[in-house]
Formats: structure tokens, sequence, C-alpha cells
């Protein structure tokens, strides 16, 4: 009644030797690192516009400056850590910080930092897992605040 097969099962072809692949840890560190350098672009661009809103010199730039300067540095020695020593490329943040962009920006931050926190609590990461925690907090704060003004 049914004919038979006449190919190769695609799954005998994906096991086969030739094929590199990577364990489920690469495939955790490689998304990991992903969303931690998705959220040092946007940390990155938030300095940025905190710096230019105090005068544009780091000198003379607020709290929130530094804290994002420390906070970049911190998700960038993340990063390297499981990308083997590899620091990420830091992005040249635009121009342009309207209170609207400031909002979204400091959303996709948060959003960011919740992916990571999920998959560093997959991996068992405590590092990144605390690291992740403490940014979703410190992203959340200003929503926060924009919603009760």
């Amino acid at each position: 009644m049914y004919e038979p097969i006449r190919t190769k099962s695609v799954h005998t072809m994906a096991a086969a030797p030739e094929i590199p692949h990577r364990s489920r840890e690469q495939e955790l560190d490689i998304r990991l690192a992903g969303q931690l350098t998705a959220l040092l672009t946007v940390t990155d661009e938030l300095h940025a516009l905190a710096t230019r809103t105090h005068g544009g010199a780091p000198q003379d730039a607020g709290p929130a400056a530094a804290e994002l300067a420390t906070a970049a540095e911190r998700i960038a020695e993340q990063v390297a850590r499981l990308s083997g020593g590899h620091y990420p490329l830091r992005a040249e943040p635009t121009d342009g910080g309207t209170p609207a962009r400031i909002e979204a920006l400091q959303q996709r931050a948060h959003t960011l930092a919740g992916n990571a926190l999920a998959v560093a609590t997959t991996r068992d990461d405590t590092a990144a897992r605390e690291l992740a925690a403490e940014r979703m907090a410190a992203h959340a704060a200003p929503r926060r605040d924009l919603a009760t003004a």
C-alpha cells in the first residue's frame, strides 16, 4: 500500500560526522553573547545621550552617564568571557535624544536584559544572570518614573 522510502533520512544526514555541530552549552553561550552585545549597543547609545545632555564632556556627565559607562564595561567583559576573550565591537552612537527616543531605548534595554536573564538562567551562568537582573532593574526604574510623572 505504501511505497518504501528511497532517499536517506534527514535525521541520518544531520548526524553525519563531516557536518560540524555545537553542543547545547555552546549554542547558549552564543545566544547569551548575542543578547548581551545587543544590550551593550543600547547601553552605549543611552550613555552617549546622557553625556550629551550634560555638556558633552565625560567629566561633566551626571551620575546616570557614569553608571551607564560602568554597566557597558561590565557587559563587554561578560561578552568577552563568553566569546573566548574577544571583546565586542562597540557601536558608534547616533544623534538625537528626544524624550520619546530615550524612553524607547530604555524599554529596548529592559527587554534585552530580560532576554539575557532568561538565557543566563537556562545556562546557569551566575555572573551573567546577576548582571542581566541588575540591568533590568536599572532600565525599569526610568520607566516607572515616567509612568508616575
